[in-house]
């Protein structure tokens, strides 16, 4: 039996990370609600420190920044007004840098997103950020109807423990892994972590 391989790999498409002058770098949720708040997730200051690595990287070489913030209700998680929903300081925006607010997982989705990228004039998109499984994985997939080649860093990303629909519980990290997998075979290259540039 052969070796399996992904799609991407089975097209012949190109392998290697979405190139700094190339990209824009989109990062997504990265909000005080998963590190102090209602929602901490499995490694999430490792995560942070190497998305800080991906935006010094890109603030060095002049690429397009994009922090993407979801926005919850008043009350609840990402209270857009509350400390839950300000992005976490090791990550704040500098001026000239764009926000973009959401209130589905995908990024794209009734947002200006697309608009943002598009002035921009690149074609590639390096994402990291928060869930894992949920709005990276929902946003990812949404670049490639939009006409993007996209990089999730996975290092970057990080996620939580669910419940298993069929019983027990999928712990946090292999809810990351299956995500980057299914990721891997169609949608994006991922690479391990900010060396992959280096």
């Amino acid at each position: 039996m052969s070796e399996p391989k992904t799609l991407l790999q089975m097209a012949g498409a190109p392998m290697h990370p979405s190139p700094w002058d190339q990209a824009a770098l989109v990062i997504i949720d990265a909000q005080n609600e998963y590190t102090t708040g209602m929602l901490p997730l499995t490694g999430v200051q490792a995560a942070v420190a190497e998305t800080r690595k991906l935006l010094d990287a890109a603030r060095a070489k002049g690429t397009p920044v994009i922090h993407v913030v979801h926005q919850g209700k008043p009350g609840g998680a990402f209270n857009p007004e509350g400390p839950g929903g300000q992005i976490v300081p090791e990550l704040t925006p500098q001026a000239g840098e764009t926000i973009v607010r959401k209130g589905l997982p995908n990024a794209f989705a009734g947002t200006d997103l697309a608009d943002k990228l598009k002035a921009t004039g690149r074609k590639e998109l390096i994402i990291a950020g928060f869930m894992t499984h949920m709005c990276v994985s929902a946003t990812a997939r949404a670049a490639l109807d939009h006409g993007y080649r996209a990089t999730v860093v996975a290092g970057a990303c990080a996620t939580r423990d669910l419940p298993d629909p069929l019983g027990g519980v999928v712990k946090a990290e292999q809810i990351h892994r299956t995500a980057l997998t299914e990721l891997a075979d169609r949608f994006s290259v991922i690479a391990k972590d900010a060396a992959a540039w280096s």
